[in-house]
């Protein structure tokens, strides 16, 4: 995960409505009230805050009542902004607020159990229903592209409800300012395509399936990055996660020093527990926070980010999402030799172990920008470990200094690693590439399903496409960060349905040899393989489409059949098979009759390649 992560997840706010939201059950008298906090949005901002909040509170309710809850809230808001008294209960937080109007709505589903308890364990009960789950919530109905353009035309607040509805609810766990943000990108979409459908050429489907991905990428991103870095947390623990974040802060502002790059580290971990419970009131409230001082102090941050700070607020944020990494200071030593060559190291490690290993990281990620965060954690780790075995009694005096072949050799065998899956991906192109690690997948995880393996694969191979370009200083960054995404993803689905011994091992160990363990696993030898029957490879007329993509996915589905037929199967068997499988596919689709063809060939073709991969 780059800065740019960091930073999106932890500052990306819009902030007019960030800066007005207040802190949650904790916050006493004294604290900004709704009625200020209507003032400081203005009426259309809260009472769209307000439906997604409740949106994602209560997932199963109705738009209907959504709407209606939030123009409650909002009335009241507007009232208490008019009022000078709290004669209208105007001092109340306003989560307190918009728990009493849910608990006020009779039959919402699965409310009458939280509405029982008292706050804050009514809070955190709301706060531990919400799903993020795909299927989750019901399908909403799908409106044509025609539809929409009606309803656009007649009635576009209501078109623009039913999109923040439809999203707040099946991310449950999602910022609201991105939210807003996708619905006024959703705006523009309807707005463009709708616009020009009087065009006789124009096609009104095709210009929304066009740009929807676009539309919606932010809220799959986002919702990725955040599903990852509560991945981290709920698994490894806040330990883990202050270090990857010392790690990448570290990076980012090589200027700052320790104490406050380690105040930061701090700030962001707090941050990510209100966030990954699903407090999205504190979590934004946090955001907010750490932007303020983060421009209060950019002076002695870094050097990249002060024109950001005198923008205004909204672009503000986009402004140091794209920053540049600070220059390192000018007086910074290329090495941290006095971590390993100070003869107090072992004192200060057995006195404060956490801290000097937390020194460590920070000097030695601020001189490195061209490694990727992962691998200074495996960096941190190494050195930890280190020092635990040199500092113990009657430990040999060069022991430490070993510690640096150690360090060499596992930052060539990292490199290596991304420099020989970039040179085969230049080699091999996109889809020859994703077949290589079509074979490797399916050995090591035959238990994923092909759509599953398929996906993983295609997400792998737009990291070769995305990072095998670039520069050596930013290859490993780039490469090892994406590809941490997709093994997050992977091990989070082997959490939910468990794939086997070698990949749970993998996931639950260590984040930071997660992928160099998962790399290493061979083929699954408690994997059953498939039994050969006469559904595992149907051959039939479609495999003669002139649809380039479609054939590919098809050769590729049979791929991972074979594969799981025979997971030990060699290269040279696998060659002989699809050449095979192409000389019949090439027969087949010059005859006359292709169906007839396929049906005598095909099974002829599996008795073949019995015995191929028999022998």
């Amino acid at each position: 995960m780059t800065w740019r992560t960091i930073i999106y997840v932890s500052l990306l706010v819009s902030l007019t409505v960030v800066k007005a939201l207040p802190r949650s059950y904790q916050d006493t008298e004294g604290k900004t009230s709704i009625g200020q906090r209507f003032s400081q949005l203005q009426e259309n901002n809260f009472k769209a805050i307000a439906m997604i909040m409740f949106a994602q509170y209560v997932q199963g309710g109705t738009l209907g009542k959504a709407v209606e809850m939030a123009e409650e809230v909002t009335g009241l808001a507007k009232r208490c902004a008019a009022a000078a008294s709290d004669s209208l209960g105007c001092l109340k937080p306003l989560d307190r607020i918009f728990l009493d109007t849910i608990c006020q709505e009779e039959n919402l589903p699965g409310s009458a159990d939280c509405c029982a308890k008292k706050d804050p364990e009514r809070n955190d009960c709301f706060l531990s229903l919400k799903n993020s789950s795909s299927g989750f919530v019901s399908p909403s109905e799908r409106l044509d592209a025609e539809t929409t353009c009606k309803n656009h035309s007649q009635q576009q607040q209501p078109l623009r409800r039913y999109f923040i509805y439809e999203v707040s609810r099946r991310h449950p766990l999602l910022y609201a300012p991105t939210i807003l943000s996708v619905a006024l990108r959703y705006d523009e979409m309807v707005k463009n395509c709708c616009g020009g459908a009087e065009a006789p050429t124009h096609d009104l489907e095709e210009c929304f399936r066009r740009q929807a991905p676009k539309v919606l990428k932010p809220v799959r991103e986002d919702g990725l990055r955040q599903e990852h870095t509560c991945g981290i947390l709920k698994k490894f623990g806040e330990r883990t996660l202050k270090a990857l974040k010392l790690a990448q802060i570290s990076q980012k502002f090589p200027k700052a020093d320790f104490v406050t790059v380690n105040k930061l580290v701090t700030d962001v971990a707090n941050m990510h527990k209100d966030c990954c419970r699903g407090d999205m009131l504190q979590c934004m409230h946090d955001r907010e926070e750490i932007l303020h001082y983060v421009c209060t102090n950019h002076d002695i941050i870094s050097s990249k980010i002060k024109k950001c700070c005198e923008k205004p607020l909204l672009q503000r944020s986009e402004c140091i999402i794209n920053a540049e990494t600070d220059d390192k200071p000018a007086d910074l030593s290329p090495h941290v030799r006095e971590f390993i060559e100070d003869k107090g190291i072992c004192d200060r490690f057995a006195q404060e172990k956490d801290t000097h290993v937390a020194r460590f990281l920070y000097e030695y990620s601020r001189r490195h920008p061209e490694f990727s965060a992962q691998m200074l954690l495996r960096i941190g780790k190494g050195y930890e470990d280190l020092l635990a075995e040199c500092c113990k009694p009657g430990a040999p005096d060069d022991c430490c200094s070993r510690g640096e072949e150690e360090l060499k050799k596992h930052i060539y065998e990292t490199e290596s690693v991304m420099k020989t899956s970039c040179d085969i991906y230049k080699k091999k192109g996109d889809y020859y590439f994703q077949n290589e690690l079509l074979m490797s997948f399916t050995k090591k995880m035959p238990q994923l399903t092909s759509a599953e393996l398929i996906k993983f694969t295609k997400q792998m191979t737009a990291i070769g496409s995305k990072c095998c370009q670039l520069s050596q200083d930013k290859l490993l960054p780039c490469a090892e960060e994406n590809l941490d995404l997709v093994l997050g993803e992977i091990c989070r689905r082997h959490l939910t349905d468990p794939i086997n011994p070698g990949v749970c091992h993998c996931c639950s160990s260590s984040y930071a040899l997660r992928r160099p363990c998962l790399g290493k696993l061979e083929v699954d030898e408690h994997y059953v393989p498939l039994s050969l029957t006469p559904d595992l490879f149907t051959f039939r007329e479609d495999l003669c489409t002139t649809e380039e993509e479609t054939l590919q996915h098809k050769k590729q589905e049979m791929l991972i059949n074979l594969i799981k037929y025979k997971p030990q199967i060699t290269q040279e068997q696998l060659t002989s098979v699809t050449a095979a499988f192409a000389a019949m596919r090439e027969r087949c689709c010059k005859d006359d009759d292709r169906e007839a063809c396929f049906a005598k060939e095909g099974p002829e073709l599996i008795k073949r390649s019995e015995k191929m991969l028999s022998a």
